[in-house]
């Protein structure tokens, strides 16, 4: 669960954090809460980000996908095209959340897909849709990030802390 083996990347995205010595799916990775809620990501550019979720084990009390669950798969997905849009000297950090849950789901998998609604400087807002397996829409996000110029050798440290805490 969660993991990150069947990304795709486009090759110049690959390329500028491989010349940087980065992990770019560790980087772009679901983190440690994703990885507990076996959010995978199965497609990521700054022009669209996939990511699916199980339903079982993100479920309130009455059996239902729970609203946070979604909104976790809904920032995930806006944030990894967030910072694909920013490029590797930013750092993308998640300002608004806006969640309108549709519809109630019991089982299987529910599947994100997040585009641009406004790519800027400083800042990048996605349309994130949820949609169950027969593709009816569960929820509808809208995230936006400010972006933040980063600090390369810091991030690249905090990257390797956050996976030694991880056991990875």
């Amino acid at each position: 669960m969660g993991e990150q083996t069947r990304v795709k990347f486009p090759q110049e995205v690959i390329d500028e954090y491989a010349a940087l010595g980065v992990d770019l799916p560790a980087l772009f990775s679901a983190g440690r809460l994703g990885s507990r809620m076996g959010v995978t990501i199965t497609e990521a550019s700054a022009e669209r980000v996939v990511g699916t979720m199980p339903v079982e084990g993100n479920t309130q009390p009455y059996g239902l996908l729970h609203g946070g669950a979604s909104a976790v798969l809904a920032e995930t997905l806006g944030s990894i095209g967030a910072m694909l849009h920013a490029g590797s000297r930013k750092i993308a950090v998640g300002v608004d959340l806006n969640c309108t849950h549709h519809r109630g789901v019991r089982s299987g998998l529910v599947t994100g897909v997040a585009t641009p609604v406004h790519r800027g400087r400083s800042s990048a807002t996605y349309e994130i849709v949820i949609s169950d397996e027969q593709d009816r829409r569960v929820c509808s996000a809208r995230l936006t990030c400010v972006l933040r110029e980063a600090d390369v050798e810091g991030t690249l440290s905090d990257i390797e802390r956050a996976r030694a805490d991880a056991g990875q």
